[in-house]
This record gives structure tokens, C-alpha cells and sequence, in this order.
């Protein structure tokens, strides 16, 4: 996945493109993305929008994996509290 973050309102919009599969695919990856950002979202400083944009190897994987990348995405971003 890749996450795109700028400084704003402190939004989050998450993305699954037709590169992943059908609609219920699509949807399935939108739902554990915003899962993951559930749990991630008290962490993240405020003044920032998230984008959230999944892949193709989003289609299988589990939700805690996908929480671990996440942060990993944000951490790296600088958007995190420690």
C-alpha cells in the first residue's frame, strides 16, 4: 500500500482501485484499511490528511498485518506520536 499524507484538516480517504479486483474485493480492501486506521488514528498528530491507497497484495492479508504496515507507512511519514 502506499500512504500519501499532506497538512490539512485531518482527514482520512482510503483507495482501491480496479487493479485489485471486483467491487466486493475493492470494498473488503477498503474496509480492512479503515480497521486498520481505527486503530492507528489517536496516534496520528493532528493537522495531517491520510490517503491510504491499496494494492494488489492487500487482497488475503490480515488485519493486523495491515495495522503493522500502516504504522510502519506513518512512522516513516514523521506523522506519528511517540
Amino acid at each position: 500500500m502506499v500512504v500519501f499524507v499532506a497538512p490539512g484538516a485531518g482527514s482520512a480517504a482510503f483507495v482501491a482501485g480496479r487493479r485489485i479486483g471486483g467491487a466486493v474485493l475493492r470494498n473488503r480492501a477498503r474496509r480492512i484499511l479503515r480497521a486498520a486506521w481505527r486503530e492507528l488514528a489517536d496516534e496520528v498528530e493532528d493537522g495531517y490528511d491520510v490517503v491510504v491507497v491499496a494494492r494488489a497484495a492487500i487482497v488475503g492479508a490480515r488485519t493486523q498485518v495491515l495495522v503493522a504496515e500502516v504504522a510502519e507507512l506513518l512512522s516513516r511519514a514523521q506523522v506519528i506520536r511517540t
